[in-house]
């Protein structure tokens, strides 16, 4: 592999403010982000991303290459929580082993986010339908994991829970983060080039500063939770790292199957590697009470995100060109 990619990649400024975050919190410095501001940023990389891949799906159209892209991603986000579930049923209870499935059926936006700016670096811009695909995948894995937990779980307790239907659909595709991506999408296939703009001191201008200060944040927030993982032995961490490569290198399979170009077929391996640590934790909290947070959220959090900053994209994007090379395009 191309080791200036990873090289390049490392030294991009919004991923040395995540080292920095994590720099701070092992040394135990005062460093902090005010509360309201974490949240403020993720709703503007939300909005930002969503209104941008709106105007980008308004100029290329609906053609057989966005709906293969589209069919692809909801697919990936129903097939890798299942045989997820299967293999941490190995180790784990049906409740743990069902909310870490829909973790890494799920996706990370700020990992997608990494990858678009990796694709920057080398002159490359990915259609913007793949950012309906990255709102397209966040909700599927969440209803089949909590489907999954219902199935397997013990009889008694079964008739023991409460249930809801209405409040897990409701969680899953009306929370903050799907409706606020969605709704972006929408307005920016509805402005079209006029409304990019007229936002594009908002949208793209000052882009990478908030994502800068965004992943600062993460950084101090996954050193904090990585601990929280040290009880859950040896199965669990190389878990949260071969479980993503496994799951990009299904995504650029079917990327080459498809004939998506490179850059496209990179974002679809990133959403199919990337661990949900928002959406998914929330949606847990709710539906499954009996999963423990500080196995899921650590493991997206401290290991796979980082995992796939660091080496994952590059490795993706490398591996994609090889593929590319081996088989060639129907």
């Amino acid at each position: 592999m191309d080791v200036d990619l990873i090289v390049n990649n490392l030294v991009h400024p919004p991923v040395l403010f995540f080292f920095l975050g994590m720099i701070a919190a092992f040394c135990k410095s005062d460093l902090k982000i005010p509360e309201p501001l974490p949240k403020l940023f993720s709703l503007y990389l939300l909005l930002a991303i969503g209104f941008h891949g709106g105007v980008e799906l308004r100029k290329t159209g609906i053609t057989h290459e966005v709906v293969f892209a589209l069919s692809a991603a909801i697919l990936m986000s129903i097939i890798v929580p299942l045989y997820a579930f299967l293999i941490l049923r190995l180790k784990l209870d049906v409740y743990n082993a069902a909310a870490i499935a829909a973790t890494y059926g799920s996706i990370s936006a700020v990992t997608y986010i990494t990858a678009v700016t990796f694709l920057q670096t080398l002159g490359l811009v990915p259609g913007g339908y793949m950012v309906a695909a990255l709102a397209l995948m966040e909700s599927p894995a969440i209803v089949i994991g909590i489907i999954l937990a219902r199935l397997f779980a013990p009889k008694k307790e079964k008739e023991e829970n409460e249930f809801s239907w209405l409040e897990v659909f409701r969680e899953a595709f009306l929370n903050g983060s799907v409706l606020l991506l969605t709704g972006s999408l929408l307005i920016g296939w509805a402005s079209g080039e006029e409304g990019w703009d007229t936002l594009k001191p908002f949208t793209k201008d000052i882009f990478k500063g908030m994502l800068s200060f965004f992943l600062l944040d993460m950084g101090l927030l996954a050193a904090k939770r990585i601990g929280d993982l040290k009880s859950a032995g040896f199965f669990l961490p190389p878990f949260a790292i071969l479980m993503p490569v496994f799951n990009g290198c299904v995504g650029i399979v079917i990327a080459r199957l498809i004939s998506l170009q490179p850059e496209n077929a990179l974002m679809l391996a990133v959403l199919c590697a990337s661990a949900s640590y928002i959406a998914v934790p929330a949606a847990m909290r709710l539906s499954l009470p009996e999963a423990n947070p500080s196995l899921f959220v650590p493991m997206a959090l401290a290991i796979t995100f980082p995992f796939n900053i660091i080496v994952g994209i590059p490795l993706y994007y490398y591996l994609i060109k090889k593929v590319n090379e081996l088989i060639p395009a129907l």
